[in-house]
């Protein structure tokens, strides 16, 4: 059975509840996750002549925008939550 797709409609739902004024981004590789600045939707055609839309990122040399908040991968579960090491008490300077 192949994986569902994401449909256009599916992506206007979920989009629909989110603030309209927020930006856009996209969320790529998840093995080393950055964000990206979306910029153009296209419509093309796949192999078998069924539509398909493309989001994309712009081709600025800024569209690249960085490493993804780890809240954001941790959502994704690109990454598990990463938890602070554990505090040891601090050494005197005497050593004890």
């Amino acid at each position: 059975m192949e994986p569902s797709e994401m449909t256009v409609g599916d992506l206007i739902d979920r989009l629909s509840t989110c603030d309209r004024t927020a930006p856009l981004r996209l969320a790529m590789n998840p093995f080393f996750p950055m964000a990206h600045r979306a910029a153009l939707v296209v419509e093309a055609r796949d192999e078998a002549g069924r539509p398909v839309v493309y989001l994309a990122e712009g081709r600025d040399a800024d569209s690249q925008l960085g490493h993804l908040p780890p809240e954001v991968a941790v959502a994704l579960t690109w990454q598990a939550p990463v938890q602070p090491p554990p505090r040891r008490p601090r050494r005197t300077a005497g050593g004890k």
